[in-house]
């Protein structure tokens, strides 16, 4: 259904603008998406959102009016509205001139197959939603399958954690586990637990990765818990030739899952 909204103080303005917090996403099991881009990517990884607020002529861009066709056929609701309801709503003053509202992604352990995917991610308490967004585009780029979320890890659909997935957010499953979950898991079949630390002088390039691999990173500021290692089938690190004693977290897991690729692909 298409309909316009011109005032601030709509109940539905308000609820959905209430998504950027966590206690409202969890109330509501939805979550907000925002941009052209990534709600293409959405949709063509088969998400269709409940509802897409656009500026109006928004919808005469040809990727916008496929996304329109989509959401009507599928039942959702079309809004016109302002520039600055929309801003209001992504609490960003340049926001992009379309929003969506997609219904909570949930997917479990037991619905993995970790033969999808030669290399997947795993994150211990990641706590930045930035970091979180750039290793899901990451895992996105080296055809990963996924991350596995693992302990008190941020919100992947926080907006700052969406819109730094740039729509990876829709292409690779998003598992949230604790500890011991994972690991049953990872133990019951096959597959090699990558650490990355500084507690050994394991190269990080001087390794033959077996696949399917599962680089483990830890948290931004204290990394792996010393009892988490020992669960690692092998522990790298990386050289580091300045001053600084470590990577950020999404960088040096990029620079993992490049490395796992580039023997994929030499062999």
């Amino acid at each position: 259904m298409r309909r316009k909204i011109t005032g601030f103080s709509n109940p539905l303005i308000k609820r959905v603008r209430s998504l950027r917090e966590k206690k409202h996403r969890r109330r509501e099991n939805k979550f907000i998406a925002e941009g052209l881009r990534i709600l293409t990517e959405a949709r063509e990884a088969g998400y269709i959102p409940a509802i897409v607020f656009l500026e109006h002529g928004q919808e005469e861009h040809p990727l916008a009016a496929i996304l329109c066709d989509a959401i009507e056929s599928n039942g959702g609701d079309i809004i016109e509205t302002s520039r600055a309801i929309i801003a209001k709503i992504s609490g960003k003053d340049n926001a992009q001139m379309l929003v969506g509202v997609f219904d909570d992604i949930d997917v479990k352990l037991s619905d993995i197959n970790r033969n999808d995917a030669d290399i997947w991610m795993a994150v211990q308490d990641m706590r930045d939603p930035g970091n979180l967004g750039t290793m899901m585009r990451t895992c996105d780029a080296v055809g990963g399958g996924g991350l596995f979320l693992i302990d008190d890890c941020t919100d992947p659909f926080s907006v700052e954690a969406v819109r730094a997935s740039m729509g990876a957010v829709f292409t690779q499953k998003i598992i949230k586990c604790t500890w011991d979950e994972f690991i049953a898991w990872k133990e019951s079949g096959s597959g090699q637990l990558i650490g990355t630390s500084l507690n050994t002088d394991n190269d990080y390039q001087a390794v033959e990765y077996q696949t399917p691999a599962f680089v483990l990173t830890g948290n931004e500021a204290q990394g792996l818990p010393q009892d988490y290692e020992q669960y690692c089938d092998i522990l790298v690190k990386m050289p580091m030739k300045g001053k600084a004693d470590s990577l950020n977290a999404a960088i040096s897991s990029a620079v993992m899952s490049y490395e796992i690729l580039n023997q994929i692909r030499k062999k």
